[in-house]
C-alpha cells in the first residue's frame, strides 16, 4: 500500500538511510523504533512528502488516502474546530468548500445548479453528509464539549488543541495513517480510547512513540532504525525488546549448541504467545502473535545505560509522614487536606489530572516550596534524591565537563577520582570523549542520564522522581524502569508513562481539591475501578 524505494537520507558526511527498500500494507500497525538521532521523525516526513530524500521515492498506491497527525499546534488557529477536522480529508473539504460557495452566489445560474448537482454525487459518494456528525463523534471522544465545536483553534488551550488534531488525523477512516508521538498530552483516558481505536482499525498505521504500553496495545510489527536500514519484525514492543535481548545472551553463549538456542527460542515464543492471549491488551489485532517466527528474532545494536540504584543504608519502618498538607496557585486550590503516612518499601505513583498539583507537592517535600498549610516530616533514617520535573538550574555553570560537573555530587574521594568517574559515566553512554563534553551542550536526554546519574551516587533510600521519562529515548526508559523495579528503597513516582506505572508502583496517591484517595492498588485496578472513577471525578471542582 505504501512503499519505500531505494531510500537515501544524508545530512553532510553523516548517513541516516541507505538505500532502504520497504512496504507499509494492510491492517497493520507498524511501531517504528531507533535511538535518538536515528532518523524516526525524519522518515514519518519523508513518508508524508513533508521532507525530500536525497534518493530514492515513496509510492502510495492510487486511490489510497494517507493522513498525518499535525505536530504544529498552531498550524489551524483561524479555522473552527468542525472546520479543522473536516480539513483532515482534503478531497471531501474542497467539495464542500466549492458547494458553500455556490450556495452563497446572489446570482445563482443553470450551470451553478449542474455543478452543485456534481458535486453532491461526489460528495455523498464520499460519505459527506454525516462528515460533520463524524467529527462530533470523534470530538466528544477526546473530551471536546460540543459548545467548543464552532469555536476557532486560537481559543483552545494547547491540550485540547493535541486533541482536535488528533481527531483530524483519524477522520474519515484515511488508508494510511501516520503519527508521531501521538500520546504527547494526553491523559491516561484519552490514550486508553485511542489504543482500543488503532487496536481495531482496519487500515495501515505507522507510528512513532515512547509509550510502551501504547506500542504493545496496538502495534502487529516493529519496524527498527538500524545501521541506517529498517526492517520490520512481527510483535509488539515488548515482544521485539525481549527477544532481542534472548538473542544476545544467546550469542554470547559459544558452548551452547544450535539445537538447544532453538529450542529455547521456540519455548520464548510459546510463553509469550500463552501471556499476550489472555491479556486485557487482547484485541483482533493479536492475531500477528500466530506468525511469530524464530528467524526473524535478531540480537540489537542498541546500547542500554547501567542504571541501578543503591541504598547506602536501609531505612526504618517510618519514612515520611504528611498532615493536613494543602497548596493554592492564584487562589486555585491545586490539593488540599492531605494526610499520608509512607512505609518501608512503598512504590507510590503520585497522580492528580492537574499536573501543577504533583509538581508543587515534591517541590514543598524537598523545602523548595512552601505549603499553605500543614506540615511534613521525613524519618530519621531516611535520605532522599530527587528527580524534579526542571532540572535545569542544575546545568547552570556551562563550563563544566561531565566528568567535573559529576564530581560535584561524589560522597568520598575515591568517588572523586577521574577513573571512578569516567568509569560511571561511561555506564550511562558517556564513554570517552563523551564525557568531556561541556554541560551546557547536552540534550534533553543526556541531561536526564547525568540527573540519574547524580541520583544513583547518592545512594539514597527514598528516591522521587517528577516525569522521569520526559525526553529519553526507550532504551534508557526500559532501563530506567527496570533500575526501579528492582529497587529495594521507598519511591514516589509521577509518570505519563502507562507501563512505568503498571510494573513499578504498587501504591496510588492521588492529590486533589478536596482531598487525597489513597489505595494499595495497581495502576491499572486503580484506573478501571468503576467505584473509584465516581468518587474520583467528585474530587475535583469539575
Amino acid at each position: 500500500m505504501l512503499s519505500v524505494y531505494n531510500l537515501s537520507v544524508q545530512f553532510g558526511k553523516r548517513v541516516l538511510f541507505d538505500d532502504v527498500n520497504i512496504t507499509f500494507s494492510g491492517t497493520n500497525c507498524y511501531g517504528i523504533i531507533g535511538a535518538n538521532g536515528a532518523g524516526k521523525s525524519t522518515f514519518l516526513k519523508i513518508l508524508s512528502g513533508k521532507q525530500e530524500s536525497n534518493s530514492g521515492s515513496v509510492f502510495l498506491e492510487p486511490g489510497k488516502r494517507l493522513s498525518v497527525l499535525e505536530q504544529n499546534h498552531n498550524a489551524f488557529d483561524e479555522y473552527t474546530v468542525l472546520d479543522t477536522i473536516l480539513r483532515g480529508n482534503q478531497e471531501l473539504y474542497k467539495v464542500k468548500a466549492e458547494m458553500d460557495s455556490i450556495y452563497a452566489k446572489k446570482d445563482f445560474s443553470d450551470a451553478d445548479g449542474e455543478r452543485v448537482g456534481e458535486l453532491q454525487v461526489i460528495f455523498e459518494e464520499m460519505d459527506g453528509w454525516n462528515a460533520e456528525s463524524e467529527a462530533a463523534t470523534l470530538l466528544s471522544h477526546l473530551e471536546i464539549e460540543p459548545s467548543l465545536h464552532y469555536n476557532k483553534m486560537v481559543d483552545l488551550d494547547g491540550t485540547q488543541k493535541v486533541r482536535v488534531l488528533l481527531a483530524q488525523a483519524l477522520f474519515g477512516n484515511p488508508d494510511v495513517l501516520i503519527m508521531d508521538e501521538p500520546t504527547n498530552d494526553l491523559d491516561y483516558e484519552t490514550i486508553a480510547w485511542l489504543e482500543q481505536f488503532l487496536a481495531n482499525y482496519e487500515h495501515t498505521v505507522i507510528v512513532v512513540s515512547h509509550d510502551r504500553h501504547f506500542l504493545d496495545a496496538v502495534c502487529t510489527h516493529i519496524s527498527d532504525i538500524d545501521f541506517g536500514k529498517i526492517q520490520h519484525f512481527s510483535g509488539n514492543y515488548t515482544f521485539w525488546y525481549e527477544s532481542s535481548q534472548l538473542a544476545a545472551r544467546q550469542r554470547a553463549q559459544q558452548n551452547k549448541k544450535g539445537e538447544e538456542k532453538k529450542k529455547e527460542l521456540q519455548e520464548f515464543i510459546a510463553r509469550f504467545s500463552a501471556n499476550v492471549a489472555k491479556s486485557k491488551q487482547a484485541t483482533s489485532r493479536k492475531k500477528m502473535i500466530e506468525k511469530l517466527n524464530i528467524e526473524e528474532i535478531k540480537p540489537s545494536s542498541r546500547r542500554y545505560p547501567a542504571i541501578i540504584f543503591e541504598q547506602d543504608r536501609e531505612a526504618g519502618d517510618q519514612i515520611l509522614n504528611i498532615e493536613n498538607l494543602s497548596y493554592s496557585l492564584e487562589g486555585e486550590t491545586l490539593f488540599s487536606n492531605i494526610n499520608i503516612n509512607l512505609g518501608r518499601g512503598d512504590k507510590v505513583v503520585v497522580y492528580s489530572k492537574d499536573s501543577r498539583a504533583v509538581t508543587a507537592f515534591y517541590e514543598i517535600l524537598n523545602n523548595s516550596k512552601k505549603a499553605n498549610t500543614g506540615s511534613f516530616q521525613w524519618g530519621v533514617t531516611t535520605g532522599q534524591a530527587y528527580l524534579p520535573l526542571d532540572h535545569d538550574s542544575y546545568f547552570e555553570n556551562g563550563d563544566l565537563n561531565l566528568v567535573d560537573w559529576l564530581r560535584q555530587f561524589a560522597l568520598t574521594e575515591e568517588e572523586r577520582e577521574e577513573v571512578y568517574i569516567r568509569g560511571f559515566l561511561g555506564k550511562m553512554i558517556f564513554s570517552g570523549e563523551e564525557a568531556l563534553k561541556k554541560s551546557n551542550v547536552l540534550s534533553g536526554g543526556e541531561k536526564v542520564r547525568c540527573m540519574l546519574s547524580k541520583m544513583m551516587m547518592s545512594r539514597s533510600n527514598v528516591i522521587m522522581m517528577d516525569e522521569p521519562t520526559n525526553h529519553l529515548d526507550l532504551e534508557s526508559i526500559t532501563a530506567l524502569n527496570n533500575a526501579l523495579t528492582n529497587f529495594k528503597g521507598t519511591l514516589l513516582l509521577t509518570t505519563h508513562d502507562h507501563a512505568f506505572a503498571q510494573t513499578v508502583g504498587n501504591r496510588i496517591i492521588e492529590l486533589t481539591p478536596k482531598g487525597v484517595i489513597d489505595r494499595f492498588l495497581t495502576f491499572d485496578e486503580y484506573m478501571t475501578d468503576t467505584k473509584l472513577k465516581e468518587q474520583r471525578l467528585s474530587m475535583y471542582n469539575i
